[in-house]
């Protein structure tokens, strides 16, 4: 076994696809140097500020900060949302005219 939780898979499936679109990205790592709740992923995808909150299939809760953060980067002009899979990552981009 890899020793990889089930959200650490998708995260990882998730970096690869956006390398294959030609990404920017990076994964945060949560610290005192970070704001509390900033989404695990952030990419830059054609130009736009991408932020990707990625959980579980069954079980993953989003926290009460995530949702700030999550809501915080829409009235910004971002792009944020969870994702509890790599289709839905694809999904989010093809809905939102970002591939």
């Amino acid at each position: 076994m890899s020793g990889q939780g089930p959200e650490k898979r998708i995260e990882n499936k998730i970096k690869r696809y956006l390398d294959s679109i030609g990404a920017w990205h990076m994964k945060v790592h949560g610290s005192m140097f970070t704001k509390s709740g900033t989404p695990d992923i952030i990419a830059c995808v054609q130009g736009e500020f991408i932020a990707i909150e990625v959980k579980r299939p069954e079980g993953g809760k989003v926290s009460e900060l995530q949702k700030v953060q999550i809501d915080l980067i829409h009235k910004a002009g971002g792009h944020a949302f969870v994702a509890r899979s790599l289709e839905e990552t694809k999904a989010y981009f093809e809905e939102n005219y970002l591939v």
